[in-house]
Protein backbone atom coordinates (compact mmCIF):
# COMPACT_ATOMS: atom_id res chain seq x y z
CA UNK A 1 0.00 0.00 0.00
CA UNK A 2 1.52 3.46 -0.57
CA UNK A 3 1.77 5.91 2.27
CA UNK A 4 5.13 7.81 1.48
CA UNK A 5 5.96 10.11 -1.37
CA UNK A 6 9.37 11.72 -1.85
CA UNK A 7 9.43 15.58 -2.86
CA UNK A 8 12.02 14.96 -5.25
CA UNK A 9 11.87 18.44 -6.12
CA UNK A 10 10.79 21.37 -4.99
CA UNK A 11 10.41 25.41 -5.83
CA UNK A 12 8.51 28.38 -4.26
CA UNK A 13 7.87 32.05 -5.68
CA UNK A 14 5.86 34.22 -3.64
CA UNK A 15 6.60 38.52 -2.56
CA UNK A 16 9.52 37.36 -0.52
CA UNK A 17 11.24 35.71 -2.83
CA UNK A 18 11.73 33.97 -6.30
CA UNK A 19 13.26 30.54 -5.48
CA UNK A 20 14.19 28.66 -2.55
CA UNK A 21 17.65 30.56 -1.13
CA UNK A 22 15.63 34.05 -1.42
CA UNK A 23 12.34 32.45 0.69
CA UNK A 24 14.34 30.77 2.92
CA UNK A 25 16.15 34.02 3.75
CA UNK A 26 13.08 35.87 4.21
CA UNK A 27 12.40 33.28 6.58
CA UNK A 28 15.29 33.74 8.68
CA UNK A 29 15.36 37.65 8.18
CA UNK A 30 11.91 37.62 9.19
CA UNK A 31 11.22 39.67 6.26
CA UNK A 32 7.48 40.49 4.92
CA UNK A 33 7.06 41.40 1.15
CA UNK A 34 3.46 42.93 2.64
CA UNK A 35 3.49 46.35 1.00
CA UNK A 36 0.32 49.07 0.67
CA UNK A 37 -1.38 47.92 -2.65
CA UNK A 38 -0.23 49.33 -5.82
CA UNK A 39 -1.67 47.15 -8.24
CA UNK A 40 -3.00 48.13 -11.52
CA UNK A 41 -6.15 50.17 -10.56
CA UNK A 42 -6.52 49.15 -7.06
CA UNK A 43 -7.79 51.56 -4.87
CA UNK A 44 -8.22 50.39 -1.80
CA UNK A 45 -6.50 50.75 1.91
CA UNK A 46 -5.13 47.78 2.02
CA UNK A 47 -1.66 45.47 1.83
CA UNK A 48 -0.86 43.16 -1.15
CA UNK A 49 2.22 40.30 -1.55
CA UNK A 50 2.80 41.30 -5.13
CA UNK A 51 6.16 39.58 -7.28
CA UNK A 52 7.78 42.31 -8.35
CA UNK A 53 8.81 41.05 -12.53
CA UNK A 54 6.06 38.83 -13.61
CA UNK A 55 4.76 41.48 -16.49
CA UNK A 56 8.15 41.11 -17.60
CA UNK A 57 8.03 37.53 -18.37
CA UNK A 58 7.62 36.37 -22.03
CA UNK A 59 5.90 33.19 -22.80
CA UNK A 60 8.16 30.76 -25.75
CA UNK A 61 6.09 31.00 -28.69
CA UNK A 62 4.09 28.19 -28.89
CA UNK A 63 2.67 28.75 -25.65
CA UNK A 64 1.66 32.68 -26.72
CA UNK A 65 -2.41 31.41 -26.31
CA UNK A 66 -1.83 30.69 -22.70
CA UNK A 67 -0.31 34.31 -21.48
CA UNK A 68 -1.53 35.77 -18.77
CA UNK A 69 -0.45 36.67 -15.39
CA UNK A 70 -1.16 33.61 -13.50
CA UNK A 71 0.54 31.49 -16.09
CA UNK A 72 3.75 34.26 -16.46
CA UNK A 73 3.68 33.60 -12.61
CA UNK A 74 3.87 30.24 -13.03
CA UNK A 75 6.89 30.39 -15.77
CA UNK A 76 8.58 32.40 -13.28
CA UNK A 77 8.29 29.21 -10.70
CA UNK A 78 9.31 26.76 -13.34
CA UNK A 79 12.39 27.99 -13.79
CA UNK A 80 13.64 28.45 -10.45
CA UNK A 81 16.25 26.07 -8.54
CA UNK A 82 16.47 23.45 -11.02
CA UNK A 83 13.10 22.19 -10.98
CA UNK A 84 12.27 22.24 -14.94
CA UNK A 85 15.69 20.01 -14.96
CA UNK A 86 13.87 17.96 -12.61
CA UNK A 87 10.93 17.05 -14.22
CA UNK A 88 12.60 16.80 -17.51
CA UNK A 89 14.74 14.18 -16.30
CA UNK A 90 11.44 12.76 -14.75
CA UNK A 91 10.13 12.56 -18.07
CA UNK A 92 12.96 10.71 -19.29
CA UNK A 93 13.05 8.11 -17.03
CA UNK A 94 9.20 7.61 -16.96
CA UNK A 95 7.51 8.80 -20.77
CA UNK A 96 5.82 12.03 -21.40
CA UNK A 97 2.63 9.52 -20.77
CA UNK A 98 3.58 8.53 -16.93
CA UNK A 99 4.06 12.16 -15.49
CA UNK A 100 0.56 13.75 -14.05
CA UNK A 101 0.43 17.20 -13.40
CA UNK A 102 -1.86 18.68 -10.49
CA UNK A 103 -2.20 22.12 -9.84
CA UNK A 104 -4.62 24.21 -7.19
CA UNK A 105 -6.16 27.97 -8.02
CA UNK A 106 -8.43 29.70 -7.21
CA UNK A 107 -8.05 33.49 -9.53
CA UNK A 108 -6.67 31.38 -12.59
CA UNK A 109 -6.76 34.18 -15.21
CA UNK A 110 -9.58 36.64 -14.00
CA UNK A 111 -7.07 39.33 -14.52
CA UNK A 112 -6.47 38.86 -18.27
CA UNK A 113 -10.99 38.65 -18.71
CA UNK A 114 -11.03 42.08 -16.75
CA UNK A 115 -8.07 43.65 -19.24
CA UNK A 116 -10.55 42.40 -22.05
CA UNK A 117 -13.21 44.24 -20.86
CA UNK A 118 -11.63 46.85 -21.00
CA UNK A 119 -11.16 46.80 -24.52
CA UNK A 120 -15.16 45.69 -25.70
CA UNK A 121 -16.35 46.90 -28.74
CA UNK A 122 -17.95 49.98 -27.72
CA UNK A 123 -20.62 49.56 -29.85
CA UNK A 124 -21.17 45.63 -29.36
CA UNK A 125 -19.84 45.47 -26.39
CA UNK A 126 -17.98 42.27 -27.41
CA UNK A 127 -15.05 40.79 -25.81
CA UNK A 128 -11.81 41.84 -28.38
CA UNK A 129 -10.69 38.92 -30.64
CA UNK A 130 -7.64 38.58 -29.31
CA UNK A 131 -8.81 37.54 -25.91
CA UNK A 132 -8.49 33.56 -25.60
CA UNK A 133 -10.43 32.71 -22.61
CA UNK A 134 -9.38 28.93 -22.79
CA UNK A 135 -5.66 29.50 -22.57
CA UNK A 136 -6.02 32.29 -19.99
CA UNK A 137 -8.96 32.75 -17.54
CA UNK A 138 -10.30 29.11 -17.84
CA UNK A 139 -9.42 27.57 -14.23
CA UNK A 140 -7.73 24.56 -16.58
CA UNK A 141 -5.50 26.85 -18.10
CA UNK A 142 -2.62 26.34 -15.53
CA UNK A 143 -2.28 22.55 -15.80
CA UNK A 144 -3.19 23.07 -19.50
CA UNK A 145 0.18 25.17 -19.76
CA UNK A 146 1.85 23.56 -17.35
CA UNK A 147 1.78 20.25 -19.26
CA UNK A 148 2.33 22.27 -23.07
CA UNK A 149 5.80 24.23 -21.40
CA UNK A 150 6.87 20.24 -20.53
CA UNK A 151 5.26 18.36 -23.28
CA UNK A 152 3.49 15.81 -20.99
CA UNK A 153 0.49 13.55 -22.01
CA UNK A 154 -0.23 12.50 -18.89
CA UNK A 155 -3.41 13.30 -16.40
CA UNK A 156 -3.78 16.72 -15.84
CA UNK A 157 -6.15 17.77 -13.20
CA UNK A 158 -6.59 21.44 -11.60
CA UNK A 159 -8.44 21.56 -7.54
CA UNK A 160 -10.28 24.52 -7.03
CA UNK A 161 -11.69 24.45 -3.62
CA UNK A 162 -10.35 27.75 -2.73
CA UNK A 163 -7.72 28.13 -0.13
CA UNK A 164 -7.40 24.12 0.18
CA UNK A 165 -6.83 23.93 -3.26
CA UNK A 166 -3.10 23.60 -3.78
CA UNK A 167 -2.83 21.66 -0.35
CA UNK A 168 -5.56 18.92 -1.83
CA UNK A 169 -3.54 18.33 -5.71
CA UNK A 170 -0.88 15.92 -2.84
CA UNK A 171 -3.66 13.70 -2.27
CA UNK A 172 -4.97 13.56 -5.97
CA UNK A 173 -1.70 12.89 -7.21
CA UNK A 174 -1.68 10.48 -4.57
CA UNK A 175 -4.33 8.26 -5.27
CA UNK A 176 -2.89 8.53 -9.06
CA UNK A 177 0.35 7.23 -7.87
CA UNK A 178 -1.24 3.96 -5.93
CA UNK A 179 -3.39 3.25 -8.73
CA UNK A 180 -0.45 3.07 -10.78
CA UNK A 181 -1.74 5.50 -13.05
CA UNK A 182 1.95 7.60 -13.03
CA UNK A 183 5.07 7.15 -11.84
CA UNK A 184 5.65 10.78 -10.67
CA UNK A 185 3.49 13.72 -10.45
CA UNK A 186 4.10 18.13 -10.81
CA UNK A 187 1.84 19.03 -8.26
CA UNK A 188 1.46 22.45 -6.99
CA UNK A 189 -0.52 25.66 -6.67
CA UNK A 190 -0.48 29.46 -8.56
CA UNK A 191 -2.69 32.27 -7.66
CA UNK A 192 -2.23 35.79 -9.31
CA UNK A 193 -3.43 39.09 -8.22
CA UNK A 194 -6.38 40.46 -9.95
CA UNK A 195 -9.55 43.15 -8.83
CA UNK A 196 -12.09 40.77 -8.59
CA UNK A 197 -10.23 39.02 -5.79
CA UNK A 198 -9.13 42.61 -3.98
CA UNK A 199 -12.35 43.79 -4.74
CA UNK A 200 -14.24 40.84 -3.90
CA UNK A 201 -12.82 40.24 -0.34
CA UNK A 202 -13.27 43.83 0.31
CA UNK A 203 -17.03 43.56 -0.26
CA UNK A 204 -17.08 40.99 2.32
CA UNK A 205 -14.99 42.90 4.89
CA UNK A 206 -12.52 40.70 5.02
CA UNK A 207 -9.36 42.83 3.86
CA UNK A 208 -7.46 44.60 6.44
CA UNK A 209 -5.71 48.02 6.35
CA UNK A 210 -2.38 47.20 7.36
CA UNK A 211 -0.18 43.52 7.26
CA UNK A 212 -2.23 40.90 8.42
CA UNK A 213 -1.80 40.37 11.78
CA UNK A 214 -2.68 36.18 12.11
CA UNK A 215 -3.60 35.28 15.79
CA UNK A 216 -3.49 38.68 17.33
CA UNK A 217 -5.86 39.71 19.74
CA UNK A 218 -6.99 42.60 17.57
CA UNK A 219 -6.37 41.03 14.20
CA UNK A 220 -8.67 42.51 11.80
CA UNK A 221 -8.56 40.75 8.01
CA UNK A 222 -6.42 38.87 5.60
CA UNK A 223 -3.91 40.52 3.03
CA UNK A 224 -3.80 39.12 -0.18
CA UNK A 225 -0.85 37.73 -1.91
CA UNK A 226 0.13 36.18 -5.16
CA UNK A 227 2.33 33.13 -5.38
CA UNK A 228 3.42 29.96 -7.55
CA UNK A 229 4.85 26.81 -5.99
CA UNK A 230 5.85 23.18 -7.14
CA UNK A 231 6.99 20.28 -6.70
CA UNK A 232 7.64 16.71 -7.70
CA UNK A 233 6.51 13.71 -6.72
CA UNK A 234 7.31 9.73 -6.59
CA UNK A 235 7.84 7.17 -4.79
CA UNK A 236 10.31 6.58 -2.43
CA UNK A 237 13.93 5.64 -4.05
CA UNK A 238 17.18 3.61 -2.93
CA UNK A 239 18.80 4.40 -1.76
CA UNK A 240 17.36 7.54 0.08
CA UNK A 241 19.41 10.81 0.75
CA UNK A 242 19.00 11.59 4.96
CA UNK A 243 18.04 15.17 4.27
CA UNK A 244 15.20 13.92 1.74
CA UNK A 245 11.39 15.31 2.54
CA UNK A 246 8.41 12.87 2.39
CA UNK A 247 5.05 13.74 2.36
CA UNK A 248 3.59 11.13 4.91
CA UNK A 249 0.16 11.86 5.34
CA UNK A 250 -3.05 13.53 3.91
CA UNK A 251 -6.46 14.51 5.55
CA UNK A 252 -9.10 15.70 3.72
CA UNK A 253 -12.38 17.22 4.88
CA UNK A 254 -15.48 18.72 4.11
CA UNK A 255 -17.80 19.83 7.21
CA UNK A 256 -19.69 22.24 4.57
CA UNK A 257 -20.79 24.44 7.56
CA UNK A 258 -21.13 27.61 5.60
CA UNK A 259 -20.17 29.05 2.42
CA UNK A 260 -17.65 31.69 3.91
CA UNK A 261 -17.23 30.79 7.52
CA UNK A 262 -15.83 28.12 8.70
CA UNK A 263 -17.27 25.83 11.61
CA UNK A 264 -16.81 27.48 15.00
CA UNK A 265 -14.94 24.99 17.25
CA UNK A 266 -13.09 23.61 14.04
CA UNK A 267 -14.93 20.41 12.96
CA UNK A 268 -13.75 19.71 9.51
CA UNK A 269 -10.13 21.32 11.04
CA UNK A 270 -9.98 18.63 13.19
CA UNK A 271 -10.78 15.86 11.43
CA UNK A 272 -8.51 16.78 8.46
CA UNK A 273 -5.42 16.86 10.94
CA UNK A 274 -6.33 13.75 12.79
CA UNK A 275 -6.67 11.74 9.43
CA UNK A 276 -3.76 13.17 8.19
CA UNK A 277 -1.62 11.92 11.25
CA UNK A 278 -3.67 8.38 11.34
CA UNK A 279 -1.76 8.24 7.42
CA UNK A 280 1.46 8.96 8.78
CA UNK A 281 1.48 6.68 11.37
CA UNK A 282 2.15 9.35 13.66
CA UNK A 283 0.82 10.71 17.57
CA UNK A 284 0.10 14.66 18.11
CA UNK A 285 3.22 14.61 19.92
CA UNK A 286 5.23 13.28 17.27
CA UNK A 287 4.76 17.14 15.18
CA UNK A 288 7.89 19.23 15.79
CA UNK A 289 5.89 22.22 14.13
CA UNK A 290 2.52 23.28 13.01
CA UNK A 291 2.42 25.71 9.87
CA UNK A 292 -1.17 26.97 10.54
CA UNK A 293 -3.56 28.15 7.81
CA UNK A 294 -3.44 31.42 9.71
CA UNK A 295 -5.49 33.91 7.68
CA UNK A 296 -5.83 36.28 9.94
CA UNK A 297 -9.58 36.80 10.34
CA UNK A 298 -11.10 36.91 13.78
CA UNK A 299 -13.60 33.89 12.82
CA UNK A 300 -10.71 31.37 11.19
CA UNK A 301 -7.76 31.60 13.35
CA UNK A 302 -10.29 31.18 16.51
CA UNK A 303 -11.70 28.17 14.43
CA UNK A 304 -8.63 27.21 13.98
CA UNK A 305 -6.85 27.63 17.64
CA UNK A 306 -9.54 25.47 18.91
CA UNK A 307 -9.09 22.67 16.59
CA UNK A 308 -5.27 22.42 17.22
CA UNK A 309 -5.80 22.88 21.32
CA UNK A 310 -8.30 19.82 20.96
CA UNK A 311 -5.62 18.08 18.83
CA UNK A 312 -2.36 18.81 19.80
CA UNK A 313 -3.11 21.24 23.35
CA UNK A 314 -0.81 23.71 24.00
CA UNK A 315 2.83 22.64 23.41
CA UNK A 316 2.97 22.09 19.33
CA UNK A 317 5.14 25.18 18.22
CA UNK A 318 2.87 26.81 15.60
CA UNK A 319 2.84 29.78 13.17
CA UNK A 320 1.26 31.21 10.02
CA UNK A 321 3.52 32.63 7.63
CA UNK A 322 0.90 34.86 5.75
CA UNK A 323 2.01 37.37 7.95
CA UNK A 324 5.30 37.56 5.31
CA UNK A 325 3.33 36.30 2.11
CA UNK A 326 0.16 37.61 2.25
CA UNK A 327 -2.92 34.84 1.99
CA UNK A 328 -2.30 33.36 -1.50
CA UNK A 329 -5.47 31.74 -1.88
CA UNK A 330 -5.48 28.66 -4.25
CA UNK A 331 -1.28 28.56 -4.36
CA UNK A 332 -1.34 28.75 -0.08
CA UNK A 333 -1.40 24.95 0.37
CA UNK A 334 1.49 24.58 -2.00
CA UNK A 335 3.00 27.42 -1.06
CA UNK A 336 3.55 26.66 2.83
CA UNK A 337 4.24 22.91 1.74
CA UNK A 338 7.32 23.85 0.41
CA UNK A 339 7.86 25.91 3.31
CA UNK A 340 7.34 23.24 5.30
CA UNK A 341 10.00 21.23 3.57
CA UNK A 342 12.37 24.04 3.73
CA UNK A 343 11.21 24.03 7.59
CA UNK A 344 12.61 20.83 7.21
CA UNK A 345 16.10 20.60 5.75
CA UNK A 346 17.53 23.86 7.72
CA UNK A 347 15.59 22.79 11.30
CA UNK A 348 13.66 26.23 10.98
CA UNK A 349 10.95 27.19 13.08
CA UNK A 350 9.85 30.29 11.34
CA UNK A 351 8.20 32.99 13.55
CA UNK A 352 4.45 34.82 12.72
CA UNK A 353 5.16 38.20 11.52
CA UNK A 354 3.06 41.35 12.22
CA UNK A 355 1.85 39.81 15.35
CA UNK A 356 2.14 41.94 18.54
CA UNK A 357 -0.63 41.01 20.58
CA UNK A 358 -1.55 36.71 20.72
CA UNK A 359 -5.49 36.62 21.32
CA UNK A 360 -5.53 35.23 24.86
CA UNK A 361 -8.68 33.36 24.56
CA UNK A 362 -6.01 30.79 22.11
CA UNK A 363 -3.60 29.39 24.35
CA UNK A 364 -1.20 28.05 21.28
CA UNK A 365 2.66 27.76 21.88
CA UNK A 366 2.66 30.60 18.36
CA UNK A 367 5.88 31.41 17.65
CA UNK A 368 7.05 35.07 17.91
CA UNK A 369 10.18 34.78 17.07
CA UNK A 370 12.44 32.30 15.00
CA UNK A 371 13.74 29.08 16.25
CA UNK A 372 16.22 26.71 15.37
CA UNK A 373 15.95 22.99 16.32
CA UNK A 374 15.62 19.55 14.93
CA UNK A 375 13.14 19.08 13.04
CA UNK A 376 11.50 15.15 12.25
CA UNK A 377 7.75 16.10 11.17
CA UNK A 378 5.62 18.89 10.80
CA UNK A 379 1.88 19.55 9.49
CA UNK A 380 0.78 21.85 7.21
CA UNK A 381 -2.90 23.19 7.36
CA UNK A 382 -5.32 24.69 4.38
CA UNK A 383 -9.19 25.60 5.32
CA UNK A 384 -11.03 26.83 2.11
CA UNK A 385 -14.08 28.56 1.95
CA UNK A 386 -17.63 26.08 1.83
CA UNK A 387 -15.93 23.89 4.68
CA UNK A 388 -13.16 22.44 2.50
CA UNK A 389 -9.69 21.13 4.47
CA UNK A 390 -6.82 19.62 3.93
CA UNK A 391 -3.79 19.20 6.20
CA UNK A 392 -0.62 17.70 4.97
CA UNK A 393 2.06 15.94 7.01
CA UNK A 394 5.51 15.93 5.81
CA UNK A 395 9.01 14.42 7.02
CA UNK A 396 12.43 13.77 6.56
CA UNK A 397 14.14 10.90 5.64
CA UNK A 398 15.92 9.83 8.48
Amino acid sequence: MLKSLHLSSFTATSAIGRGLLETLDALRQRRSGLLPCTFDTVDLKTYTGEVPGVDAVRLRPPLAAFDCRNNRLAQLALEQDGFATAVKAAVERYGASRVGVFIGTSTAGILQTELAYRRRDPVTGALPPDFNYRGTHSTFSVADFTSHYFDLTGPAVVVSSACSSSAKVFSSARRMLAAGFIDAAVVGGVDSLCLTTLYGFNSLGLLSGQACRPFDANRNGISIGEAAAFALLERLPEPLDADAVLLLGVGESSDAYHISSPHPEGLGARMAMQDALKMAGLRPADIDYINLHGTATQSNDDAEGKAVLALFGSQTPCSSTKGATGHTLGAAGGLEAVICALALQNNLLPAGLNTEHLDPKLNLNYLMTNREQPLSHVLSNSFGFGGTNCSLVFGRAK
